[in-house]
């Protein structure tokens, strides 16, 4: 899904499947950013841990070539625990190459 994994410190995220596995149990911080371009549908992005939404955004407006559809939160994960987006609504028709994925630990529990 990514072009460039640009930090992937100890290899917890999959790039294969787009996917995060929590190393320990803790509060981890997320943050998305999802371009749409040339596109004049709505389109929904959501985090999904262990495949159910948390949270989700949102870009529809039909009078611009770009939009970004952004959203962040802190979510409890237990070792184990996946993490990934998926696009619940339109299509991205230049895929995901404009877009970012981030997350880390912020507390370990």
């Amino acid at each position: 899904m990514y072009q460039w994994i640009l930090v992937n410190v100890g290899s917890h995220f999959d790039p294969a499947r787009s996917i995060f596995v929590a190393p320990r149990k803790g509060v981890y911080s997320f943050s998305y950013h999802v371009v749409k371009v040339y596109n004049r549908q709505t389109i929904q992005v959501s985090l999904v841990l262990n495949g159910w939404p948390v949270i989700s955004a949102f870009a529809g407006d039909q009078d611009v070539t770009r939009e970004a559809a952004t959203n962040a939160g802190l979510v409890m994960m237990e070792r184990g625990d996946k993490a990934y987006l998926k696009l619940e609504r339109g299509n991205l028709m230049g895929g995901w190459k404009y877009s970012t994925f981030s997350g880390f630990l912020v507390f370990p529990l």
